[in-house]
């Protein structure tokens, strides 16, 4: 890639860093519901066309229903039976078949299985902000600073983190989901999403010598 003369440099040292520490971070896992992301393909190697992960859920987890206004997410189950709540319907995938959740429609994964299971999730279009925001969440879990579920304990926490995995929630939050991602929108004025990212998406690149 070309840049125009005079580009600051140390912009762009920093800017190399923190992409040789997205290649590198490949991998994150939650502690307390027992899953692992892999990231496949990030938004950045795709120019922006998708972000491919790789999920490792336990028997019994999964998530609370949601949906997305910005990308779309397919499914494919790889090992073991991946359940899928799609709007009204229950779907019960074998390895190579697949589900799309398509933006704003409301859904959830699980594993109603006994075993382990492995699917990919594929978002169209790729988002660095959802990388980062699993990078976040799964740091906060690992250092202790969520609950049991793996939700923030800190309220700041929480809004940048559905902000930035452009997560929208049903249920009883949404009475407080306005709320929270106003307050994410001041937790960035704050400090707290640079300090997050500073933590858990850049520490590395922070250390490399450049």
């Amino acid at each position: 890639m070309l840049y125009p003369i005079g580009f600051n440099q140390l912009g762009m040292a920093a800017t190399f860093a923190s992409n040789l520490y997205a290649m590198e971070k490949r991998v994150f896992e939650n502690p307390l519901i027992r899953d692992k992301v892999t990231l496949i393909k990030s938004a950045q190697e795709t120019n922006g066309a998708y972000t491919l992960v790789e999920v490792e859920l336990e028997a019994g987890g999964g998530n609370n229903l949601h949906y997305h206004t910005s990308f779309t997410e397919e499914f494919t189950a790889i090992e073991g039976i991946l359940s899928i709540g799609l709007t009204n319907r229950q779907l019960h995938l074998k390895p190579g078949e697949k589900a799309v959740a398509g933006i704003n429609q409301v859904h959830r994964f699980y594993n109603a299985g006994t075993t382990p299971i492995r699917f990919e999730v594929k978002l169209v279009p790729g988002s660095v902000n959802f990388e980062k925001g699993v990078a976040i969440a799964y740091g906060l879990a690992s250092d202790g600073l969520t609950n049991k579920k793996g939700i923030p304990k800190k309220m700041d926490h929480l809004a940048v983190i559905l902000d930035l995995t452009n997560t929208r929630l049903t249920g009883f939050i949404v009475l407080i989901q306005y709320f929270l991602l106003r307050r994410a929108k001041k937790a960035r004025q704050k400090g707290v999403l640079k300090a997050l990212e500073n933590k858990y998406w850049l520490q590395q690149a922070t250390s490399l010598e450049l």
